[in-house]
C-alpha cells in the first residue's frame, strides 16, 4: 500500500512524539544499583557509646595498681586523661577519686554488689587528718592544671557532694571538709561553691555548721583569717554565715559561742564586726529619713537609744553616724561666704542631739575628727571648721579636754595645717582660761 504525500507527514510526527514520550519515562527510572555495594559512615558521624562503668573499672584498676603511692596516681591519671574521654566522664571520675566508687542520686554507691567496682585507694579512705588529706588535693591540683576543662566540672562535683553530705559518715564528711578547705585556701575552688551548705535540710540537721567549722579550720591552717573573710566577701557570703544555723539560733551570740569554742574566735569576731556595719547602714538609712522630715530631736533621740541597746552599739560609732546624718539633711548654699552662716544656723539646731550621744572623750574625738575630715572634703566649708568647734563647745557638744587632745595628738592628717592654724588662738585662749581657773584655785 502506498501512502499519499499527504498522510506521510502526519505518521512521521507520530513516530517522533511516541520516541520522545519514552525517553522521559527511561529518564524516571532509577539508576540501577550493583548488588554488595558497601556505604561508608564518615569518622565525625560515628557517635561513641556512653560507658561510665567501662570507664569506671579502667580508672579503679589504676587506682589500686597506684595504691598508696599517690606520685603514680597522679601521673596515671596524666597518661589516661589522653586516651579516655575525661570531659564526658568528668562526675564519674571524681565521684571515684573522692569516694571511691560512682554515686547514685543523694550519694549512695553504685557498686552493684561487686567489691571489684569499688576502691580504697581515694579521698573517704584516706587517713583523717590534715597531711593525708592535701597530698590527694595536690593529685586533683596536678590533673586539673593538665587538664584545664575539668576546673568546672570540679566545681559541680563539689557543689554536689555538699548536697549529698547526708549520705556520708562523720569521717567522711570530716574528710571532704578538710579536702574542701584545702582547695578553697589555694584556689583551686571559688568560695561559691559554699552555697550547697545553705541547703534546708542540711542546716536543720547541723549538718551545714558542723561542716563549715571543719572546713574553715582547714582553710586557716593552710593560708590565714584574712584568706578566708576577703573569699567570703568576695562571694557575697559574709552576711550569709548566720543562715548556717537553724533559723531559732540565727543570732550572733549563738554563733560566736559555737564558732569560738570550736577555736575559730577570728571569725566570730568577723561576723560581729559584719553585723555592726550592716546594723549601722540601716540605722543611718533611717535616722537620715527621720531627719530629713524633720522629726522633733526628742523623737530622734528616744529612737537612737533604743538601736543602741538592741543591737549593742557604742557611742563613738553612734556620734560618727549622726554627724554624717545631720549634714546630709540640707542642700548647702554654693557661695563660700554663705555656707557658714547656712552651716552654723543648721548645726546649732542639732546641737541638743550630737549633745546627747558625745558624753564621752572618745565620741568627742570622733566627731572633731569627723568636722575635720567634712570641711576637708567640702571645700567651701575649708574656713568653718574653727567655727563649728567653737559653736559646739559653747553648746556642750565638745569639751576643752577633748578639743586641746585633738589639737596635740588625736588630728588627722587632711587639711593638718590649715586646720592647727584656724584653731591656735582659741587652743591658747583655752589654756588662758585653764592657768587662770587654776591660779583661782589655789587663792581660794
Amino acid at each position: 500500500m502506498c501512502l499519499s504525500s499527504t498522510t506521510y507527514p502526519c505518521l512521521q510526527h507520530r513516530i517522533l512524539t511516541r520516541a520522545t514520550t519514552e525517553r522521559k519515562f527511561m529518564n524516571k527510572q532509577q539508576k540501577p544499583v550493583l548488588t554488595g555495594q558497601r556505604f561508608k559512615t564518615r569518622k565525625r558521624d560515628e557517635k561513641e557509646k556512653f560507658e561510665p562503668t567501662v570507664f569506671r573499672d579502667t580508672i579503679i584498676q589504676g587506682l589500686n595498681e597506684a595504691g598508696k603511692d599517690l606520685e603514680a596516681l597522679a601521673k596515671f591519671l596524666d597518661v589516661t586523661g589522653s586516651r579516655l574521654d575525661y570531659r564526658r566522664y568528668a562526675d564519674t571520675l571524681f565521684d571515684i577519686l573522692i569516694a571511691g566508687s560512682m554515686l547514685a542520686p543523694g550519694g549512695t554507691r553504685i557498686d552493684d554488689g561487686d567489691k571489684t567496682k569499688v576502691t580504697n585507694h581515694c579521698v573517704f579512705g584516706a587517713e583523717e587528718n590534715e597531711d593525708s588529706i592535701r597530698s590527694y588535693a595536690q593529685v586533683f591540683s596536678k590533673v586539673i592544671r593538665r587538664y584545664k576543662y575539668l576546673e568546672k566540672a570540679f566545681e559541680d562535683e563539689i557543689k554536689k557532694l555538699l548536697l549529698f553530705l547526708k549520705a556520708f559518715s562523720e569521717s567522711e564528711q570530716s574528710k571532704l571538709a578538710i579536702l574542701t578547705g584545702i582547695l578553697l585556701a589555694n584556689g583551686i575552688l571559688p568560695a561559691t561553691i559554699l552555697t550547697s551548705l545553705f541547703t534546708d535540710n542540711l542546716v536543720k540537721e547541723g549538718i551545714s555548721a558542723s561542716f563549715a567549722v571543719k572546713l574553715f579550720k582547714a582553710w586557716m591552717a593552710e593560708k590565714d583569717a584574712n584568706s578566708v573573710t576577703s573569699s567570703l566577701r568576695k562571694a557575697n557570703l559574709d552576711k550569709k554565715l548566720l543562715e548556717l544555723f537553724p533559723p531559732n539560733r540565727q543570732n550572733v551570740e549563738h554563733f560566736a559561742k559555737y564558732f569560738t569554742d570550736a577555736g575559730l574566735k577570728e571569725l566570730s569576731d568577723f561576723l560581729r564586726v559584719q553585723q555592726s556595719l550592716g546594723t549601722r547602714k540601716e540605722l543611718q538609712k533611717e535616722l537620715q529619713e527621720r531627719l530629713s522630715q524633720e522629726c522633733p530631736i526628742k523623737d530622734v533621740v528616744v529612737y537612737v537609744k533604743e538601736e543602741m541597746k538592741r543591737n549593742d552599739l557604742q557611742e563613738p560609732a553612734v556620734i560618727g553616724l549622726l554627724w554624717t546624718c545631720v549634714m546630709n539633711a540640707v542642700e548647702w548654699n554654693k557661695k563660700e561666704e554663705l555656707v557658714a552662716e547656712q552651716a552654723l544656723k543648721h548645726l546649732k539646731h542639732y546641737a541638743p542631739l550630737l549633745a546627747v550621744f558625745s558624753t564621752q572623750g572618745q565620741s568627742e574625738l570622733v566627731l572633731l575628727q569627723k568636722i575635720q575630715e567634712y570641711c576637708y572634703d567640702n571645700i567651701h566649708f575649708m574656713k568653718a571648721f574653727q567655727k563649728i568647734v567653737v559653736l559646739f563647745y559653747k553648746a556642750d557638744v565638745l569639751s576643752e579636754e577633748a578639743i586641746l587632745k585633738w589639737y596635740t595628738e588625736a588630728h588627722h592628717t587632711k587639711g593638718k595645717s590649715v586646720f592647727l592654724e584656724q584653731m591656735k588662738k582659741f587652743v591658747e585662749w583655752l589654756h588662758n582660761a585653764e592657768e587662770e581657773s587654776e591660779s583661782e584655785g589655789e587663792d581660794s
